[in-house]
C-alpha cells in the first residue's frame, strides 16, 4: 500500500526484452536504500516488486499484461519516473490510500499556466472521480477540481511540478490512473451486495 506522496524522481537506465514480459532497470538512491529482493516499489503508480537492487538501482520485471494496461510500456532508457516505497505500519498518510494497481489511462488534453491541467478519462473511469475526491495521476495522489463525464482536471502546486513527471509532461502525453479503491468497493457492495444477512449468534 502505497500513500502518493512521491519520494524520488527516477530513471529508466536499461529495458530488456523477455517473453511476454520486460526487465527494466530503474535508478533511484532514495527509494533503494535498504531494499531487498521481493519488496516492492511504486513506479509511476504501477505497484512493481524488485528483483535485484544495488548501487542505488533496482530492476522488476513487467508483464504484458501491465505493459498494455499502463503508461510503463511507452517507458525508454533516459525516461523520468515517479518512485515511492510503500507507506510502513504507523507511518503517516499524507496522501491518500494507494494500491498500486493502475485502473486505465488518461491523457493529458490542455495544461494551463496557473498549474491547471485536463485530463481526457477512458470510459468506464468517470463514475468514480468527484469533485474533491482523491485520485491517482502516475503514482501521484491528488484531488480533484472539476469531474466531467469525459475528463477531470487538477492544479499542481509548484512542488509536485518540480518533484514529479507531471511537471514535464505536456498535452497528449498519457498517465496512469488510480481511482479512489473505496468508490470500487462501495459500487460492489451496492450492485452486488444483496441483502444483509442476521448476523450468526
Amino acid at each position: 500500500m502505497f500513500t502518493g506522496i512521491i519520494e524520488e524522481l527516477g530513471e529508466v537506465v536499461a529495458v530488456e526484452e523477455l517473453a511476454g514480459a520486460a526487465r527494466f532497470r530503474l535508478r533511484g538512491p532514495v527509494v533503494t536504500e535498504g531494499v531487498r529482493h521481493g519488496e516492492s516499489i511504486a513506479v509511476n503508480g504501477v505497484c512493481l516488486t524488485v528483483v535485484e537492487a544495488g548501487d542505488g538501482e533496482f530492476t522488476a520485471d513487467v508483464i504484458a499484461e501491465t505493459l498494455s494496461r499502463s503508461s510503463l510500456g511507452a517507458l525508454s532508457v533516459g525516461s523520468r519516473v515517479n518512485l515511492e516505497r510503500p507507506m510502513a505500519l504507523g507511518g503517516r498518510l499524507d496522501g491518500h490510500l494507494v494500491q498500486g494497481h493502475v485502473d486505465g489511462t488518461g491523457t493529458i488534453a490542455e495544461r494551463g499556466e496557473d498549474g491547471t491541467v485536463r485530463i481526457q478519462l477512458p470510459p468506464g473511469l468517470a463514475k468514480y472521480v468527484v469533485e474533491k475526491g482523491s485520485i491517482t495521476i502516475d503514482g501521484v495522489s491528488l484531488t480533484v477540481v472539476e469531474a466531467g463525464a469525459e475528463h477531470f482536471t487538477i492544479s499542481l502546486i509548484p512542488t509536485t511540478l518540480a518533484l514529479t513527471t507531471l511537471g514535464i509532461k505536456g498535452a497528449g502525453d498519457v498517465v496512469n490512473l488510480e481511482v479512489d479503491v473505496l468508490a470500487k468497493y462501495v459500487e460492489r457492495l451496492l450492485t452486488h451486495g444483496g441483502g444483509a444477512k442476521e448476523a450468526v449468534r
